[in-house]
């Protein structure tokens, strides 16, 4: 059995070869799972029930019209809009640096996770008008807003490059953002 440093070498130059190709295909499979696990609690719950997982979390189902914490979901309409061109705005400008990065793997990572959940929300959007949210956590009585699948992801890739930005080993090739 190979030890654990060995085995972590081998994994990171595997991914370091990553290509385009596989950073779309991996935010694809996002997409997927995003998508099959929003049509689930569709089939499962209905709009505004509570379902009590543990004493912490519950499954909920929410049409939420705004983004991040609800933001602009009071609006009179036009965030739909809106927000599908930001989507599709941040695909491009995404894929267009996964494709001039390939070998900066976290950066790499974030993006992809970034893109796949843009783009598994931007179906809801496109679909439904809406963003499924289901996952609600809270303690004390204070609920954390409802999220879902492509809502982690986004904020995980956004820790992530956060993270990144802060390595010191960038080198003399890393985008300016």
């Amino acid at each position: 059995m190979p030890e654990a440093g060995a085995l972590r070498t081998r994994i990171g130059a595997a991914l370091s070869r990553c290509t385009l190709r596989d950073w779309l295909g991996t935010a694809f499979a996002l997409v997927v799972v995003d998508q099959i696990v929003k049509v689930l609690m569709l089939q499962w719950l209905r709009s505004g029930e509570v379902v009590e997982v543990t004493p912490f979390f519950n499954l909920v189902l929410v049409y939420n019209p705004g983004a991040a914490f609800s933001f602009l979901a009071g609006a009179s309409g036009w965030q739909r809009e809106f927000f599908v061109g930001v989507a599709l705005l941040a695909s491009g400008w995404i894929t267009w640096m996964l494709h001039r990065y390939p070998d900066r793997l976290l950066f790499c990572v974030a993006l992809t996770l970034i893109l796949g959940g843009a783009v598994g929300n931007l179906i809801d959007r496109l679909w439904l008008g809406a963003v499924i949210d289901f996952l609600d956590f809270h303690v004390f009585g204070y609920h954390w807003p409802a999220f879902n699948v492509a809502d982690s992801a986004i904020s995980i890739g956004a820790v992530l490059l956060v993270w990144d930005a802060f390595r010191p080993d960038h080198g003399a090739d890393a985008p300016k953002l």
